[in-house]
């Protein structure tokens, strides 16, 4: 695990836009295509644009993790010094590049970086639905217990 460097974006991003491609798909089939144009303006580069926007604002708050000198996955985080909390926001793996237990060792870095910079409690969010599976095992497999459910309705006016 380092800290993020400017060359990196390309990297993190296309890293984030392949691995939300399965959400993605999964809100497109609940949604339909109007509604999910709505919230997803471009499904190809969405997430990309908000790994982009988390480390154009707060590069100091993205770390990388790295494999032999390739950057596998990273994570995006968020400070409430107000309430101690920090805050995992978007965060994956390459899903090309095979490997075991980077997802854990991101946790743990940002685990430490909370502790170490006064934070009380962590936070993550995930939704309930299949394709979120895996990030939720993901999630409890680094000490994440304390959840409540939550639902989002829509209806066309």
């Amino acid at each position: 695990m380092r800290k993020y460097e400017p060359r990196d974006l390309e990297v993190i991003m296309d890293i984030g836009n392949r691995a939300w491609k399965p959400i993605y798909a999964m809100f497109r089939s609940i949604y339909g295509d109007e509604l999910f144009g709505v919230n997803v303006p471009d499904e190809a580069t969405e997430k990309g644009r908000q790994i982009r926007c988390s480390c154009s604002e707060h590069p100091e708050l993205v770390m990388v993790c790295e494999r032999n000198g390739r950057v596998i996955g990273f994570i995006t985080l968020l400070l409430d010094r107000t309430k101690g909390v920090g805050e995992i926001g978007n965060n994956a793996v390459d899903p090309l590049s095979g490997e075991r237990g980077a997802g854990q060792e991101m946790y743990r870095a940002a685990l430490d970086f909370f502790k170490s910079e006064g934070m009380r409690y962590a936070k993550v969010t995930t939704g309930m639905d299949e394709s979120h599976a895996p990030a939720r095992r993901a999630y409890e497999r680094a000490g994440f217990k304390i959840h409540h459910e939550n639902i989002t309705y829509y209806q066309k006016v």
